[in-house]
């Protein structure tokens, strides 16, 4: 095995990037860990001397009262289903847009491709895009999440990048055997594409799951709003659903459970991102650096 030497320099640029890392590991793990902590404090406990790590003065409450409580439940499962449908109906698009713009032989690439790169910069606006989504009668709907955004010109000109790092060879051996465009893409260069495929679907997904904005404007029934808005009304607007601390009996206690309560919410909506990281990992590598190395 062969020892690298390093220059002065070099140790020195080593080192600067070192504690550079160290400290953003650590700016990331002390509020995940103040976080996680916190919302199994006791109210009292923690609204007086902070965090302790002392077990005789934790507590289950918060996520008693948020997971009894139905309008995270409906919240929740709002969210998976808008996310899931996005991811799917975002990851088709796109990767049936990018395929044409790879190929050299497409008619009319360069024309698209500015297109295309033009409402990367440039948007028609909140309101111009809240008329079309209402006249087309999708407000208070699904779709009026889902559609508007479920393509990104972004995602597109990596999928693309990607499809050109595939050997022509693959394609010339398919035209042998006599197989068509649909049957190439389909089921020749998918398959080989699932490094790609698997980034696209876990950034989009986050994407969504995080997303409350176009939820907050096109979502007025309570029933469709995915837990994001709930997370929101806790978080942002220090509103918890009333069942939660309505057998609370001072202002003071109220207040100390509705703290306490953010927390919580907090964990359990990110609990399903942290779950599905460890199996997109493997892709990332290949599917992020592939369409960022070739041109």
């Amino acid at each position: 095995m062969v020892k690298t030497r390093y220059s002065g320099q070099d140790k020195l640029l080593l080192t600067v990037g070192y504690i550079l890392l160290g400290l953003f590991v650590v700016a990331i793990i002390v509020p995940m860990i103040y976080i996680v902590v916190a919302s199994f404090m006791d109210p009292i406990t923690l609204q007086n001397k902070g965090i302790t790590f002392d077990l005789s003065k934790w507590t289950t409450t918060a996520y008693e009262r948020v997971m009894s409580n139905s309008q995270i439940w409906i919240g929740f499962k709002n969210a998976v289903i808008y996310s899931v449908v996005f991811t799917a109906v975002s990851v088709v698009v796109t990767l049936l847009a990018a395929y044409p713009l790879s190929r050299a032989d497409f008619k009319g690439r360069g024309f698209f491709n500015i297109i295309f790169m033009i409402t990367m910069f440039f948007g028609g606006g909140l309101i111009p895009t809240y008329l079309v989504v209402s006249n087309l009668g999708l407000v208070d709907s699904m779709w009026a999440v889902i559609l508007p955004g479920a393509f990104s010109v972004w995602n597109m000109t990596i999928a693309r990048t990607y499809y050109r790092g595939i050997p022509k060879e693959l394609r010339e051996a398919a035209d042998v055997d006599g197989a068509n465009e649909l049957t190439f893409f389909f089921k020749i260069l998918l398959p080989v594409c699932t490094p790609v495929i698997a980034v696209l679907a876990l950034w989009q997904f986050v994407g969504m799951w995080n997303s409350y904005f176009d939820a907050m404007i096109y979502i007025n029934d309570s029933a469709r709003q995915p837990l994001q808005l709930v997370l929101r009304s806790i978080l942002i607007q220090n509103q918890p659903e009333s069942g939660m601390i309505s057998d609370m009996q001072s202002t003071a206690a109220r207040a100390q459970l509705a703290e306490l309560l953010k927390y919580a919410t907090i964990i359990i909506s990110s609990l399903p991102l942290l779950i599905m990281y460890p199996f997109f990992q493997k892709y990332f590598d290949s599917g992020i650096m592939a369409g960022a190395v070739k041109g």
